[in-house]
């Protein structure tokens, strides 16, 4: 859907957009940056209830991790096509890992797609819109390698309190279900202070929450030599006024080292949660997966992180039915999540990617088989987790107010937070007026497996320069609905960790 614009009597015409993002939390921000560029560019994001095909420009950001993500984008690609044909001057754009990994696929399949673009050009997306709109025909473009690191370009971000800051791009580690090094390369670092030059201009607009993201965060260094680089980094944003939370994903267990425990601990900011992937608690199969880690030192690094942060809620990724998993080698990981006690863990039931050597494993468990074991994992840690939420009735919280966390808030007449180690809080809304971005002080009453309730009247409200910006944010966009950009860098809030539908499990 087009609109026009009247200035002193020229017609301007106004593009919309739409981004589809699949896949893990670096196509989040991927996506953020997608949006950032073609807004910067002139378009602008398609009113919220745009039905589908109606936006001028639809780009879909792939994940190629799964064994059904070609399927999935084909089948959404069909239901355009019918659209695209009615509607001339309409484009499609494919990009992520799977535009990576299929290239030239794409369009034999898909023809009346116009760009596909890869996971180390994104950069280029308007440029190749523009050129496909020129010449009348599809422009692929993949690149080898960075061509510059993203976080150099335009980023629209969804919200006005908190903030993904990528730290590194790609992987060294060669799992073998996992085809993201191939996809996004080998790990390149940003320089320290190029990320924390990002951190103070998102505080100085408002954000007071960051999270540090990389494909695999704590082996930050490895391309400048300095193994303490990724503790130090933690440190050096424990010093930035203003910045109230410090999250970072997903660390690996190969690269988790006791100054980022020490650092962890002794840095206010740095949030008493962590993310830590088992994948197995088997060390046969970890050693098939190329996990370069085993049992006994897994559950030592979280017995490190409980001695130094009693309150650290401790989050996990599982792969139920990976090629070759024995009932002993099931068992092996239902004892580490014994052990462990996880607040949550992420499961996911082994699939082929394709182009992973797992795939061509011999030895793929039987789907039913792999079934009744992940619904008893499910049960195992629905279990802990809720004896987990348990102990934390009675205790006095500060949250951080969310916007959309809660899709019942409406109708119970309470709003939603989290609290420093990540757990989401359903609370009674007070009497004044609070903004996603402020903190409220509540106790907790109630726990259930994925939430807490804290009943009671709230205890305090502190308004923040984030629920200023939020409010100033929305003013804005209540001006101007389509898509507003807010200068650079941009502010947003990290997605929860993918479900186990969506995301990878790669770390």
């Amino acid at each position: 859907m087009s609109g026009n614009d009247v200035a002193g009597g020229a017609v301007a015409e106004v593009k919309t957009y739409e981004v589809r993002t699949y896949g893990c939390q670096m196509n989040v921000h991927d996506s953020e940056r997608l949006s950032g560029l073609l807004e910067d560019a002139g378009y602008v994001r398609a009113p919220e209830g745009t039905g589908e095909g109606e936006a001028d420009v639809v780009v879909f950001n792939t994940c190629a991790v799964r064994e059904n993500a070609d399927n999935r984008l084909y089948g959404n690609l069909g239901r355009l096509a019918p659209m695209k044909a009615r509607r001339p001057g309409m484009q499609i754009a494919v990009g992520g890992c799977l535009a990576q990994k299929d290239r030239d696929t794409i369009v034999k399949k898909a023809p009346w797609v116009d760009v596909v673009f890869g996971t180390h050009n994104i950069g280029k997306l308007p440029v190749l819109l523009e050129r496909a709109r020129v010449q009348e025909e599809a422009q692929v473009e993949i690149a080898e390698s960075l061509e510059a690191f993203p976080s150099t370009l335009p980023t629209r971000r969804e919200s006005a309190y908190a903030a993904w800051v990528s730290i590194s791009v790609g992987c060294n580690n060669t799992c073998t279900f996992c085809i993201v090094p191939a996809l996004r390369g080998k790990e390149k670092d940003r320089r320290p202070g190029e990320i924390l030059a990002e951190v103070e201009a998102l505080v100085a607009e408002g954000v007071s929450e960051i999270t540090l993201l990389g494909q695999n965060v704590n082996a930050y260094g490895s391309d400048m030599g300095d193994r303490e680089a990724f503790s130090k980094l933690l440190r050096a944003c424990g010093a930035i006024e203003g910045l109230e939370r410090v999250r970072f994903t997903s660390p690996h267990p190969r690269d988790f080292t006791d100054d980022v425990i020490a650092a962890m601990a002794e840095t206010p900011n740095v949030m008493p949660q962590l993310h830590m992937p088992l994948q197995s608690g088997s060390d046969t199969v970890l050693k098939a997966m190329r996990r370069s880690y085993r049992q006994e030192r897994y559950l030592g690094i979280i017995e490190k992180v409980r001695a130094a942060i009693p309150h650290a809620a401790i989050t996990t990724d599982i792969i139920v039915g990976f090629p070759g998993e024995t009932e002993e080698d099931f068992e092996q990981t239902l004892h580490v999540v014994r052990e462990a006690r996880f607040a949550q863990a992420f499961t996911f039931q082994y699939s082929k990617r394709p182009g992973t050597p797992a795939a061509e494993m011999d030895d793929q468990i039987p789907k039913e088989v792999v079934q009744a074991r992940y619904e008893r994992l499910v049960a195992l840690q629905e279990e802990i987790s809720w004896e987990e939420n348990k102990k934390q009735v009675g205790r006095t919280l500060e949250l951080m107010v969310a916007e959309g966390e809660g899709r019942k808030d409406d109708a119970t007449h309470r709003l939603s937070g989290r609290g420093a180690d990540n757990r989401l809080v359903h609370f009674t809304k007070p009497d004044e007026p609070v903004r996603p971005g402020d903190v409220v002080t509540v106790e907790v009453t109630y726990a259930a497996p994925h939430h807490l309730l804290a009943e009671g009247p709230v205890l305090g409200v502190r308004r923040t320069r984030a629920g200023d910006a939020w409010e100033k944010r929305t003013a804005a966009e209540a001006a101007k609905p389509a898509g507003v950009l807010l200068g650079l860098p941009k502010v947003g809030v990290p997605a929860p960790l993918p479900a186990a539908t969506t995301g990878c499990g790669c770390d």
